[in-house]
């Protein structure tokens, strides 16, 4: 009997196989998402009355302007959900379709990343919940007293709101594996991270003060966490150099020994 035929591995398939890998992989993002999302949607009002409830402490009531727009939220709601719970399994599929291409310390960083970026991500949502919201919500209903202005509040500005702040303080806490994966590539160095400290500060306040209501204590909180990821990726991508660079010498006292 002959033998088989050895099958090719990443980087030596054909272009026929690589696009039967790319959708094979496509058909399991998707199939997670579409199952994800139907889970979700089962639950979508219940999810709904999680995020309003955290308004309806500080007096907020909600109205729906259209005979669709509740519904519609709960599609978004639901959407938005089953992404972030597929997020693991979409950026794993992403990952193993370019693993091929990838030298070992390349692919060990990517996986790392994904796997710290995601803890980020869900710290940053976290911060958001328990001390950004509140104190957002508590100064923007405030404006109201002493005028006879009600507030009723549009569910979907409403979830629209809380929404584009988890997205944001989930994206700024990916700033510490950001920071370490661009200077693994080389892309940008420590000295210049040092450098641009006080202007980095500088910018951190401006976003701070764009993203938040307009008043100094909830800058200030935004601002601090901030500055500190930035000075904590600075620390992360000095150490990661510090370690590179001894890693070789420790090899070469080896090497000199064994000689």
């Amino acid at each position: 009997m002959g033998k088989g035929k050895k099958e090719p591995d990443g980087k030596n398939m054909a272009l026929s196989g690589h696009l039967r890998e790319l959708r094979n992989r496509l058909v399991v993002c998707v199939a997670c998402l579409v199952l994800v999302f139907m889970v979700c949607l089962y639950y979508a009002a219940d999810i709904v009355s999680l995020l309003t409830d955290i308004g309806r402490e500080y007096g907020y009531r909600y109205v729906y302007l259209s005979p669709q727009e509740l519904l519609l939220e709960h599609f978004s709601v639901s959407l938005v959900a089953a992404i972030c719970v597929s997020l693991p399994v979409i950026l794993y599929e992403v990952w193993a379709f370019a693993r091929p291409g990838l030298e070992k310390r390349e692919s060990v960083l990517s996986i790392l990343a994904i796997f710290f970026g995601l803890i980020c991500f869900v710290g940053g949502v976290v911060f958001a919940y328990q001390l950004m919201l509140p104190f957002m919500l508590e100064f923007l209903i405030g404006i109201r007293v002493g005028t006879d202005i009600a507030a009723s509040i549009s569910v979907h500005n409403y979830i629209s709101f809380l929404l584009t702040i988890f997205i944001i303080f989930g994206i700024v806490f990916e700033l510490p594996v950001a920071s370490v994966l661009l200077t693994q590539l080389g892309l940008i160095k420590v000295e210049w991270m040092k450098k641009a400290r006080k202007a980095v500060i500088v910018v951190i306040f401006f976003v701070a003060a764009i993203i938040t209501p307009p008043d100094i204590v909830s800058q200030i909180m935004v601002a601090i966490p901030m500055i500190l990821l930035y000075q904590i990726s600075i620390l992360l991508c000095w150490a990661l150099m510090k370690f590179r660079r001894k890693k070789p010498e420790d090899g070469d006292e080896e090497k000199n020994e064994e000689d």
